[in-house]
């Protein structure tokens, strides 16, 4: 069982990727208890002390900036403000992308500027720890002033209300909290604005998009190299030479990853017939190659964004300073998130391209792969969907960080829209798994039609196992299952 400590020291991908099945625990640094009581100290003492204003402490929200609130009411204010901001509709957000919501919350509230309680953290901690995972919607976030509706329906529980998942299973918040022996909190002034103020709906699904998007990137590889060699390609495009001609560090990359992959194929290494092959093929370090390096920029962006403070207003003890501006706004994050749907998007695209060669009666294969045509459709339709998948996936990548609608009366003017952004990359990391597998399957029965020659020792042993789950194909049967089937045989198989 993986254990974190939460602390100042920034959190890494690799950290999360390891905290995020269930059963991996939390738990706060001294440091981090330390940061977060002095701030809650400083802020009791500072409202105790003056009679300043201080925006959504002391103060209505949004466009109610100017209205003042008695410091006997302080406490409802921040209820209210829970309560008003679940507004969020549509599909629930995934398991996983509520987990992440969750640990990136309290990496935030952790650094020590946000005012919370100590016991509002630690709650959150709890819920994490004994896998309570609050209902939270996909729609409703305009990636600015934070994304207030879901990160309210995820605060809800911690008042009581709403609903969660208590390992897997949906019921009223205050049952949970009953089963556990736990008191609502009662939220002080600020909290409510610290728990919904920020970014953590955009992080969350940024972070998963970007860890399945290292994983999808060396799945294409594999799919790229068994597809090479079913369609009998010259691997002179590969050449180290080409490169170092034209040095992006992804193309580099890719470029040698398919060298490994291919290194003693007999497929590879025997006399072409073609003199040059299809771009699809030809270009893979090129295409995949600028994919790999958008991927490493978004990741950049994130690792900063996951290790920030993103409410507002934020509270700096040591500078005796309570500052109001907008770290809420995701446009570094909606703009990412745009590049990245695209760079994956162009793995499905180049892919489907493959596919289409492979079933189009060339270089010694029969048209669909199959020995039968006419009797039998062979993969057809394989095809069909795969080049369906890719076009929903092109309409999907049409930038939402471009967009902009005004809300709260003209206070919020000018949005990110970053929550669609993100929830946009996580149906196009969903789409190419889709077509990668339709890849895959269709490359490997193309390699029926090369027998006996083969393809490297490192690629035989990935169809071998294959074989153990998906046939041949020798006459027409329900390919959906097989699809289906093949996407979980790559999301257990490392290629890289």
């Amino acid at each position: 069982m993986t254990t974190h400590h939460i602390s100042p020291t920034p959190l890494t991908f690799e950290q999360v990727a390891k905290l995020l099945p269930t059963g991996s625990q939390i738990r706060l640094s001294e440091e981090s208890t330390q940061r977060i009581v002095r701030c809650r100290h400083f802020l009791d003492d500072k409202l105790a002390a003056s009679n300043d204003t201080f925006y959504g402490i002391n103060t209505g929200f949004g466009s109610l900036c100017d209205v003042r609130i008695g410091h006997d009411e302080l406490e409802q204010l921040q209820l209210n403000l829970v309560m008003s901001h679940a507004c969020g509709m549509g599909d629930e957000v995934p398991a996983d992308v509520v987990r992440l919501m969750l640990l990136l919350k309290i990496q935030g509230l952790a650094q020590g500027y946000s005012g919370v309680q100590l016991a509002t953290v630690q709650r959150l901690v709890d819920f994490i720890n004994h896998d309570v995972l609050p209902v939270v919607y996909q729609q409703g976030s305009l990636g600015a002033s934070g994304d207030l509706a879901p990160l309210a329906h995820l605060s809800l529980p911690l008042v009581g209300l709403g609903e969660v998942r208590l390992h897997g299973e949906r019921m009223p918040s205050e049952l949970a909290l009953k089963k556990f022996g736990w008191q609502p909190i009662r939220l002080q002034s600020k909290e409510g604005l610290a728990l919904l103020n920020g970014t953590q709906f955009c992080q969350a699904y940024g972070v998963w998009c970007l860890l399945e998007a290292r994983r999808l990137f060396d799945v294409a590889n594999a799919c790229a190299a068994l597809s090479l060699d079913a369609f009998d390609c010259r691997l002179s495009p590969f050449n180290e030479l080409l490169h170092k001609i034209r040095p992006h560090e992804g193309q580099l990359k890719t470029a040698e990853i398919i060298r490994n992959l291919l290194k003693n194929s007999e497929i590879a290494a025997r006399e072409k017939t073609s003199v040059q092959d299809p771009y699809s093929f030809r270009c893979v370090p090129q295409v995949h190659g600028a994919s790999l390096d958008a991927i490493a920029h978004v990741e950049r962006v994130f690792f900063t964004e996951i290790n920030s403070v993103t409410d507002n207003p934020t509270i700096f003890p040591d500078d005796d300073a309570i500052l109001s501006g907008g770290n809420f706004h995701a446009q570094p994050l909606a703009l990412a998130l745009d590049f990245l749907a695209i760079a994956l998007a162009e793995l499905g695209s180049i892919s489907e391209r493959r596919t289409y060669q492979l079933i189009s009666g060339q270089r010694g294969l029969p048209h669909f792969l199959t020995e039968n045509g006419g009797l039998n459709s062979g993969f057809m339709i394989p095809q069909y969907t795969a080049a369906s998948i890719v076009s929903q996936t092109k309409q999907l990548c049409t930038p939402a960080s471009v967009d902009s609608i005004v809300s709260s009366n003209g206070q919020e003017d000018h949005v990110s829209m970053g929550a669609n952004a993100a929830t946009k990359a996580w149906r196009v990391v969903k789409n190419v798994e889709r077509v990668l597998a339709i890849e895959f399957f269709t490359a490997a029965q193309a390699m029926e039609f090369r027998r006996p020659a083969r393809s490297s020792p490192q690629v035989e042993a990935v169809l071998a196992k294959y074989r153990e789950v998906v046939p041949r194909v020798d006459d027409d049967r329900i390919l959906s299952t097989d699809m289906e089937t093949t996407v979980r045989f790559l999301q257990t198989h490392y290629f890289g």
